[in-house]
């Protein structure tokens, strides 16, 4: 079934119901089942609708989805009111103990993920939604917003788990738009945790599942998810083509990433002799509030994007990373890490370079984001010495090494305690990158670095 379709058939329930509470109960299922497939400026009706249903003196219920539909439309849409309606949701939800409450579960759960907490979910509602009983099609949903939760603040490897088990359960239920967004989640977190095979095999399957549910909300974050693989695979210009597109189209808002994306990309464009193109993108442009993930560290990080040669200006960059101790900031903060420590490498400033590396690198580790991890240790090994630039990263260096060895596919794949598909991964990205066709032409491209 279209959700449209369903969606207005619960409105028209909605518009015959002469209880109010009733009412908003239906308009906020005809929101949720819009949420995953609608544009957000086609969903500003339901809040009108909502705001209709609100009586004096107000009803606990009916407030609490008026707020969370208010507040994650506002947040879609990128208005500054949209915290007040979220946080007021959460807090009536919990007051009230509206939790028990299968539909008041998912608003609680939908409400502190956009407000951006998703540290706060497992601990305060993974018992509720275990031990809930609700439909197929919900329960999918509350699991994927759980792993996202996971994945979100940190926990990636218990986030994929989740994800996994989301689409899973999507599938069971024949819900195509819960599968497309599930799914969506699972190749970001795919790339960051280094299965790079899996990543690209997600985000083309939720390619496909977004046109099959029409889903333009999953559609425009597919480009978020593809930049992810692209940074961790290491294919530097296909990363900077998607990563120009998402800044473009404000691709971020709900994460809270629409800034540090507008600010890599400025990174990238004052390391590469644009400082032009880097200043026009962050010219006139407000800084969130602090409460912002990785907010403290912007005005720093933009003083360095002006003078990336400045060392002063990267101390002080350096500095402000001890203000993003949200867990929600973890990535960011190794990010921007990594990025300070290429520049110190670049500059010859090998004792910071390394400094900042191995943070990156730690919490990388500590994360579970294998995909970044592998990124940043070519960067320690193209400064540690004796060693010799090349243009493979190491585990496509290592599987170059073993094939040109005369090793089939499968027996690199043996050899190297992976799958044969992250062998065939790998081996394209090695072919790619040297200009070659096939093995024989792989032999003869290789340099005595990398030859067997």
């Amino acid at each position: 079934m279209f959700r449209d379709v369903e969606a207005e058939r619960l409105l028209s329930a909605a518009r015959h119901t002469a209880d109010p509470v009733a009412a908003a109960r239906l308009a906020t299922e005809a929101f949720l089942e819009l949420s995953r497939t609608a544009d957000p400026d086609t969903l500003s009706p339901l809040v009108r609708r909502l705001a209709g249903l609100r009586s004096e003196p107000p009803r606990a219920q009916t407030e609490a989805l008026f707020h969370t539909v208010a507040g994650v439309v506002a947040m879609r849409t990128r208005q500054s009111h949209a915290a007040r309606h979220l946080d007021a949701a959460i807090r009536l939800i919990e007051q009230r103990r509206l939790h028990d409450d299968p539909l008041f579960l998912e608003c609680a759960v939908t409400c502190t993920l956009t407000v951006m907490r998703p540290h706060e979910v497992r601990p305060r509602y993974a018992h509720l939604i275990a031990g809930l009983d609700t439909e197929p099609a919900r329960r999918a949903r509350l699991v994927a917003l759980l792993g996202l939760g996971d994945a979100w603040s940190g926990g990636l490897l218990r986030g994929r788990t989740e994800l996994k088990e989301a689409v899973r359960l999507a599938r069971a239920a024949e819900r195509t738009d819960i599968e497309a967004e599930a799914m969506s989640w699972l190749a970001k977190v795919e790339a960051l945790c280094g299965d790079l095979p899996a990543a690209a095999d997600a985000l083309l399957r939720t390619r496909d599942l977004a046109a099959r549910a029409g889903s333009s909300w999953v559609a425009f974050h597919i480009t978020e998810c593809a930049a992810a693989l692209h940074l961790a695979s290491g294919d530097q210009d296909a990363w900077l083509g998607v990563l120009e597109n998402v800044v473009a189209t404000h691709v971020g808002a709900t994460s809270g990433l629409v800034f540090e994306h507008r600010w890599e990309l400025a990174t990238h464009y004052a390391l590469h002799d644009r400082a032009a193109d880097a200043a026009a993108l962050l010219t006139d442009l407000p800084e969130p509030p602090l409460a912002w993930p990785g907010a403290p560290v912007l005005p720093a990080w933009r003083a360095w994007i002006s003078d990336p040669a400045d060392i002063s200006a990267m101390a002080g960059f350096e500095a402000a990373l001890a203000g993003l101790n949200q867990p929600v900031e973890r990535l960011s903060r190794a990010r921007m890490a990594w990025l300070l420590g290429s520049q110190h490498a670049r500059l010859g400033r090998r004792a910071d370079a390394f400094r900042l590396l191995e943070s990156a690198s730690a919490a990388y580790a500590s994360m579970g984001a294998a995909g970044l991890l592998a990124r940043v240790t070519d960067e320690l090994d193209r400064i540690a010495p004796g060693s010799t630039p090349s243009l493979l990263t190491t585990a496509e260096t290592r599987v170059a090494r073993a094939v040109a060895g005369g090793l089939s596919n499968p027996e690199t794949a043996q050899l190297l305690g992976v799958s044969a598909r992250t062998v065939e991964f790998h081996l394209g990205n090695v072919f790619r990158k040297l200009g070659v066709r096939n093995r024989t032409e792989l032999v003869g491209a290789l340099g005595p670095a990398v030859r067997p």
